[in-house]
């Protein structure tokens, strides 16, 4: 539940375009949610001026060229997408706040010290770490509904969605939606596949780990990759071409049929194509 409102910034519509995230959300019913936070989001979705994926990122940003440089927000968001399936309203929080604790403890792993004291100081980052604590120690059970990735889309998102989920609107989005339950059949069976498989261990590591993110959640949400930014980063004919749903799923079929090559050949073609893309990072 949000604990102070944000400041509105420009809509995405209007202001330009931030790039190069992809996104991994989980919809849930109102029915998941508290009495209080039903009324919320309730009457946040009657206003009908849902802020849009742009929007939530460059107020993130907001965040960073300030001085000092503000890691995480003061407050958590009151804001979320919502969605309707089936005449049932669904709802995925931002929860900005709990996303820049997760976020900034992966940059403690990731980046050497210098850098990190560079970007963000350590004053800084321990008073962070110290208020997710006394977070944590108040929510045990809070988790948040969505999931980002930097110049690209992780290969085990796919695992998911289905090709004939796929909805493409060249300039506009890029994604899939699915319900929950089809998002953990279709990630049960192919752990299954690659599990009985070898060489596929790190893509099955991290089915285990979406598989319990997803556990997590009421079993009528709806889950939706969606491209984000990339849409407006990627030349819009490889967006066109892209299925990576689909590759995936050959592959995947192949294995289970005993085709080892088929398999092979299907997943290293839709790594190395979106090793292509991570490499943009480090592009000038």
């Amino acid at each position: 539940m949000s604990e102070s409102p944000e400041r509105r910034l420009p809509s995405a519509r209007t202001g330009p375009t931030v790039p190069y995230a992809s996104y991994l959300r989980v919809y849930e019913p109102l029915a998941a949610f508290p009495e209080a936070e039903r009324a919320h989001w309730s009457g946040y979705a009657r206003r009908g001026d849902a802020p849009t994926a742009q929007d939530e990122l460059r107020r993130s940003l907001a965040d960073l060229v300030r001085v000092p440089v503000v890691g995480v927000p003061a407050h958590e968001s009151g804001d979320a997408f919502t969605a309707e399936r089936d005449g049932v309203l669904l709802v995925c929080p931002w929860r900005t706040r709990l996303r820049g604790w997760l976020a900034l403890q992966e940059l403690e792993a990731e980046f050497p010290r210098p850098v990190l004291d560079a970007a963000l100081p350590p004053t800084a980052r321990r008073r962070a770490a110290e208020a997710y604590e006394a977070w944590r120690e108040r929510n045990p059970d809070g988790r948040p509904w969505i999931r980002t990735a930097v110049w690209q889309v992780p290969l085990r998102w796919f695992v998911l969605v289905a090709d004939e989920e796929r909805e493409y609107l060249p300039g506009e989005r890029l994604r899939y939606r699915t319900p929950m339950v089809q998002a953990r059949r279709r990630l049960a069976r192919g752990l299954r596949t690659l599990r009985a498989a070898e060489g596929y261990g790190v893509l099955a590591e991290g089915l285990v780990e979406v598989g319990s993110w997803l556990e997590e959640f009421h079993p009528r949400s709806m889950v939706e990759l969606d491209y984000g930014g990339l849409l407006h980063a990627l030349p819009e004919a490889a967006l066109a071409a892209d299925r990576s749903a689909r590759d995936l799923a050959v592959g995947i079929a192949a294995l289970r049929a005993g085709d080892t090559q088929g398999a092979i050949d299907a997943y290293t073609d839709l790594a190395e194509r979106w090793k292509a893309v991570r490499e943009r990072l480090f592009a000038n």
